[in-house]
Formats: C-alpha cells, sequence, structure tokens
C-alpha cells in the first residue's frame, strides 16, 4: 500500500477579497476530486488573498500509479490560467515507513 501527497503553492491572478478567492480555488478542489478520485483541500494560507496552498492525497496498490495521479494532478493545476503554479512537493510512503 502506498500513500502520496502532493501540496501545491499557487498565485491567484486578479482576486482583490477572501471571497473571491473561494470562488477560484473551490473549483478546482472540486475538478480534482471529481476527475482523480483524490482527496483535495485547500489547506493553507487561508488569510491571504491572492495565495492558495492546495493538498491532495491518496492511497493506492503500486507507486507508479500513485505517482502517476499526482503528477496528472500537478499538470492540471499548472494548465488552469487563473492561477499560477509557484511550487509542487510530492512525497509517497509505502506500508514499510515508520
Amino acid at each position: 500500500m502506498y500513500v502520496g501527497s502532493l501540496r501545491l503553492d499557487v498565485l491567484l491572478g486578479d482576486v482583490h477579497s477572501l471571497k473571491g478567492k473561494r470562488s477560484v480555488v473551490r473549483p478546482v478542489v472540486a475538478e480534482l476530486r471529481r476527475r482523480f478520485e483524490v482527496s483535495a483541500a485547500e489547506t493553507g494560507d487561508h488569510d491571504l488573498h491572492r495565495r492558495a496552498e492546495i493538498g491532495v492525497s491518496l492511497v493506492a496498490a503500486d507507486m507508479g500509479h500513485c505517482r502517476e495521479v499526482l503528477d496528472a494532478c500537478e499538470r492540471l493545476v499548472a494548465g488552469r490560467p487563473e492561477l499560477e503554479l509557484l511550487s509542487a512537493r510530492q512525497r509517497i510512503w509505502d506500508d514499510s515507513d515508520e
């Protein structure tokens, strides 16, 4: 069993309020969940209106599938025109990690 996580640091475009931030981030999180069947949420930078941290996680039977899904999630976010992906960090654990 493998557990993968992806932390995405994004810069939002023309957003001037926290309400505007929600209207950009929520559809991205919903699309990640729907398309890739992963857990996804806004996990950081809650008080900044132009920055967001999006966390993605999944459990998979093999490392290759885990990495493939996380890479696809990263590409989806990087391809969104309304935000800029500043950094992405992937981690994968297997059941022998302690």
